[in-house]
């Protein structure tokens, strides 16, 4: 059984490497929550969008900030499966032995990012499917135990054809990404000016350790006191139309399960329900799951990955937890760099933290992370006028 002390610290350490991902990020914090959540449950992600909307980048920062061996690559119609899992071996060919070279392939990474993963020929789609779902690379002579925490697949948009439909279905969650909205429209030319200056450094320490436990601490968590919840949020969405084959609903408790370990506990609870609109196979689908599951969903929060929590479950709880996570976050860059527009950052998470909760309704954590950001401007503020 995973020790809690060490549980709390690799949450707390991951956690650490998810906000230092997001730092520099504009609507894609969602992203980088989801990979993280996944790379825990030992599940995969398919991220559907379009182009140039910062899908790899956003893939690449999380993969840095855990410190993991990352593999990329942009499949077209003609890619040759040597281009993905390594090469023959001719020596070995001339010998009558089929056997690859792997080394720095996509068999032994940790994180996998594949773009437009449905242009794969039948060849690499067959020899992906082995790999996602047993972790195993099988050609030849050669079998690889691949290493893999979590492939992220990539397209436009989801294919139409049926033969596809296994494979698509071994990429338990879904994300769907639209350009960057037009209320945030300034923050991303901001930092489109700035450029590297808002990326953060690699961390010198990998993080494998901690994901290997906590991911341990994962399979151990307690998914039970939720069970009848899981059952009847599946019945529902079935019921709605949301097509989920059992594989999907089954597995679904291996991200409930990491989710719970993100916010350092050891059973899992409604506050984990957030997860769900993750399996739905479509945006249509995850839209329908948000509206009925919602009173499921009202307790859902997550401290490690607030921003993910608060997009799918649409909550109260989550939304506090991550303005707290945000006044957290920007306190303590302010602490390292305070830049000379401090006043109106805290001034404008103050402002949404009034228009979203009305004193008597505030959390206690949001409450205290509210006087903190009232206490760094050094002097009053009032409550919100009616309140």
């Amino acid at each position: 059984m995973p020790d809690p002390d060490t549980s709390l610290r690799d949450a707390a350490a991951v956690r650490a490497a998810v906000a230092d991902a997001r730092a520099g990020l504009v609507d894609r914090e969602v992203l980088a929550d989801v990979v993280v959540l996944c790379a825990i449950a030992g599940e995969h992600v398919l991220v559907v969008g379009p182009p140039g909307t910062a899908k790899s980048e956003a893939i690449r920062r999380v993969a840095r900030r855990l410190g993991e061996s990352y593999y990329e690559y942009l499949i077209g119609r003609f890619t040759e499966p040597n281009e993905i899992f390594g090469p023959i071996d001719l020596r070995s060919l001339r010998d009558g032995v089929v056997r690859v070279e792997t080394a720095g392939m996509l068999p032994e990474a940790e994180i996998a990012f594949l773009d437009e993963v449905f242009l794969g020929s039948t060849a690499i789609l067959n020899a992906l499917l082995g790999l996602l779902n047993e972790r195993v690379y099988r050609r030849g002579s050669t079998v690889v135990k691949s290493p893999l925490r979590v492939c992220v697949g990539a397209c436009n948009v989801l294919p139409e054809d049926p033969a596809l439909a296994a494979f698509a279905d071994r990429f338990l969650a879904r994300v769907f990404v639209d350009p960057v909205p037009d209320e945030r429209l300034e923050e991303l030319l901001e930092i489109g000016r700035a450029g590297d200056a808002h990326r953060t450094e690699e961390r010198p320490d990998s993080l494998a350790g901690a994901l290997d436990r906590l991911a341990e601490a994962a399979r151990a968590v307690d998914v039970g006191d939720v069970g009848i919840l899981l059952a009847t949020a599946i019945r529902r969405l079935r019921a709605a139309g949301v097509a989920l084959s059992d594989r999907r609903a089954v597995r679904a408790q291996r991200l409930v399960a990491a989710a719970a370990v993100l916010d350092d506990r050891s059973v899992a609870t409604p506050a984990d329900l957030w997860v769900l609109p993750l399996i739905a196979p479509s945006a249509d689908a995850q839209e329908l799951a948000g509206t009925v599951l919602a009173d499921l969903m009202t307790e859902a929060a997550n401290r490690s990955l607030p921003h993910a929590a608060e997009a799918f479950s649409r909550g109260p709880a989550a939304r506090a937890a991550r303005m707290a996570t945000a006044a957290g976050e920007l306190l303590a860059e302010l602490d390292v760099d305070p830049p000379a527009d401090d006043r109106l950052r805290i001034e404008a998470l103050l402002r949404e933290i009034d228009a979203s909760f009305a004193p008597d309704a505030r959390p206690d954590e949001l409450a205290v992370a509210r006087s903190a950001l009232i206490a760094r401007l050094g002097d009053a503020v009032p409550e919100p006028a009616g309140s």
